[in-house]
């Protein structure tokens, strides 16, 4: 009674210890969640993260990460697997209590390390899975075992004992809808005829939020795709909405382009992410169109999107601080693996599939995105170092990055 009183906003983790000197009488330890662990815990210097060292010590197993590949995106190599690797180690982890792969692409690759993973005495596992089907029987082989699994990124709508940490994605949309039509009253955009390049919809179920989000803001429902002709009461008229397949940015260029080909009048776009804003850009580059003309969007805050945001051709870009969710997740894994409760102020939220998909809904750690643009971009992704302002500078040039108030070195 007396501890309920001292800890009353706590869960607590009892590890049973037998005590030395010949006694025989075992002495209990408690490890505790603190109290103060939420989604707002986390900073760019991962200060937090040593509250967690007794939990970490009152765990069982290792935790096994699996990360998805390296070709399409080099966040996972720049920016996840060193994150992770810090948030392991400020939570007191030893080497052997944690082991982050990268599948490179393979589905076979990313199931069996979860397999070697689970052999290897893994009592979490931290998957960011290629696709629907892979997160499925990932949390499958889990289920069997025992194993409680964390969807990082990239949700998995299946079994009883799954997780999700990454952005709030229906948020991420919206900050990309509000954007773009912020965008298109900046640049004087006339009658808007919109083109819309969803991302990979045939094999993430992430770009359904995403689209949600934006078409709920641009177009006043989460249709996806909209209706070609759609109009809104803005004066906007949708020409096309279309997927990338798989995210990719060639094919999402060939799609654009295709479009735009039979349909000149197309003068304001929305992209899901940065690689297929840029596409887009090329495209219209080819065509002779001119900064501040043409809107585009996007998400992931790279370089190349911010140096596009720069020069004129991109209205701005979906910043999430991927330090963020890489010590949510670590977190997380560490109130899993000692058998607690995760608090409701981490674990913030739900996640559920898209309409017409099977599946559950998930309990979800969701964190906040920021939109980026010239205003801001300054305090945000070059503050945090996400992307480097000699790279960008030398990209766009030391007069255009005076000009935004971004340093040239």
């Amino acid at each position: 009674m007396k501890l309920a009183r001292l800890l009353p906003a706590v869960a607590i983790v009892g590890v049973i210890i037998t005590a030395c000197g010949g006694s025989n009488n075992p002495t209990t330890t408690t490890s505790t969640v603190p109290s103060d662990l939420s989604i707002s815990s986390f900073d760019a210097n991962f200060t937090y993260m040593s509250k967690l060292t007794d939990l970490t010590k009152a765990g069982k197993g290792m935790v096994g990460v699996i990360l998805p590949e390296t070709s399409t995106s080099a966040r996972y190599v720049d920016y996840d697997q060193p994150y992770l690797k810090k948030a392991f180690e400020a939570a007191g982890y030893t080497s052997s209590q944690y082991k982050i792969d990268n599948a490179q692409g393979s589905v076979q690759s990313e199931v069996a390390i979860a397999q070697a993973d689970i052999t290897a005495g893994a009592t979490v596992l931290l998957m960011d899975p290629t696709d629907g089907p892979t997160g499925q029987q990932i949390q499958s082989l889990a289920a069997s075992k025992g194993v409680k699994v964390i969807s990082y990124d990239r949700a998995t709508f299946q079994g009883t004992n799954t997780y999700y940490v990454s952005f709030d994605n229906v948020q991420v949309g919206k900050l990309i809808g509000k954007g773009f039509m912020d965008c298109v009253t900046a640049w004087k955009v006339s009658s808007p005829k919109v083109f819309t390049l969803d991302g990979g919809e045939d094999t993430d179920p992430n770009a359904f939020s995403f689209a949600q989000g934006y078409n709920s803001v641009v177009w006043g429902d989460t249709t996806t795709p909209e209706p070609k002709g759609k109009t809104n009461s803005a004066g906007y008229t949708l020409i096309g909405d279309q997927v990338a397949p798989g995210w990719d940015n060639t094919k999402g260029g060939a799609v654009f382009a295709a479009a735009y080909a039979i349909n000149k009048n197309i003068n304001a776009t929305i992209e899901a992410n940065d690689g297929l804003g840029n596409a887009v850009i090329q495209v219209l580059k080819n065509n002779g169109v001119k900064a501040n003309t043409i809107p585009t969007t996007g998400q992931d805050a790279t370089l190349q999107g911010m140096a596009n945001v720069l020069q004129g051709y991109q209205c701005g870009s979906v910043y999430k601080p991927i330090y963020l969710e890489a010590q949510a997740a670590v977190a997380l894994a560490t109130v899993l693996r000692a058998g607690a409760t995760p608090p409701t102020a981490l674990v913030n939220g739900t996640t559920k599939p898209p309409s017409g998909q099977t599946g559950t809904e998930e309990p979800a750690s969701l964190l906040v995105p920021i939109w980026v643009d010239k205003s801001n971009m300054a305090a945000t992704v070059i503050k945090d170092q996400f992307v480097k302002a000699s790279a960008l500078c030398g990209q766009v040039g030391a007069a255009v990055c005076t000009a935004n108030n971004i340093p040239t070195s």
